[in-house]
């Protein structure tokens, strides 16, 4: 890739850790040109046009403004929120890379579940059933793609108010993962592996990485590391899956999209699909992963008692 050669970041507005505007901030650091894809033109992407990057407006379903964002870029990472039109999005992508692009790599966001699935499977959430079928649209492409799995983020609704407001509001852990385990994952680390591959991609094309926190554990045991980590007593509750669902879940008025996704990854956690742990992000980056005690110390605000969010 040559200097003048942008790499086109999507997603970088988003939330759930916001790893586009990460990946964005990270390439930037490293002095490499940025062009970012925004669907709406406000605080946010003032806020990447401060980082150095070049902002397009556009939306990822429509294929003129996909060939518009990608016109002489080199490299590109696609993410994109949960969504019922993510796998038009998808197609969308691999359409315009195919007939209009000349790249080196495009970095795909999926998740750690499609390394569990296939064509006939069915416990999975519609989501996660589109990110299925994209890694295959993606593949059938012959676009030099590399896929990216994280497990659940660090920063996923799930834990960002059933466990971290919760822990803030009355030192509880509230979700209905009875005993499973699991090895929830910092964006900051992911977006530390996609920009590792954006700015070195020949290695990783054609690989699947998966990516996990340090260790699996169930919610008791996580429970136990916050505890000792706030210095203060952390409980896990266990509420009945139904009465979650209905009571606490639907609360947060969600889309029926996300209000689905959410739903499924909470069952799917209760049946222990989500107990899984890779070193994958140490040996691309060089790092190891996130602890609860790091993510702690990086965002005290999230844990302190009572503390408004």
């Amino acid at each position: 890739m040559t200097g003048e050669q942008p790499i086109l970041v999507t997603g970088a507005t988003g939330s759930v850790g916001g790893v586009g505007r990460l990946v964005a901030d990270a390439l930037r650091q490293r002095d490499l040109p940025v062009r970012t894809l925004v669907r709406v033109d406000d605080e946010r992407a003032e806020v990447l046009r401060a980082l150095g990057t070049e902002v397009v407006v556009g939306d990822l379903t429509h294929g003129a403004d996909v060939a518009r964002a990608l016109d002489g870029c080199g490299r590109m990472y696609f993410g994109m929120g949960v969504s019922a039109q993510y796998l038009e999005a998808t197609v969308t992508v691999a359409a315009a890379a195919r007939h209009y692009g000349s790249l080196d790599v495009l970095v795909n966001m999926s998740q750690m579940t499609v390394s569990q699935m296939d064509l006939t499977s069915t416990a999975e959430s519609a989501q996660q059933h589109q990110h299925w079928l994209a890694e295959q649209v993606l593949n059938w492409s012959d676009l030099p793609v590399t896929h990216i799995r994280p497990t659940v983020f660090l920063e996923n609704p799930l834990f960002r108010i059933f466990a971290y407001e919760s822990m803030a509001k009355d030192s509880t852990i509230r979700l209905p993962f009875g005993t499973g385990r699991t090895s929830p994952v910092a964006a900051v680390d992911v977006a530390k592996v996609i920009t590792t591959i954006l700015t070195d991609p020949a290695p990783h094309i054609g690989h699947n990485y998966e990516l996990t926190g340090p260790t699996s554990q169930d919610l008791t045991e996580l429970a136990a590391e916050f505890s000792t980590v706030l210095g203060r007593p952390i409980h896990y509750l266990n509420p009945p899956y139904d009465q979650w669902i209905n009571q606490e879940l639907r609360s947060l008025n969600l889309p029926d999209h996300v209000f689905e996704h959410l739903a499924t990854m909470a069952r799917l956690h209760a049946h222990n699909r989500y107990d899984r742990a890779t070193n994958d992000i140490e040996q691309i980056t060089g790092q190891p992963p996130t602890g609860i005690r790091e993510y702690v110390q990086n965002n005290p605000t999230l844990f302190l008692l009572n503390s408004p969010h």
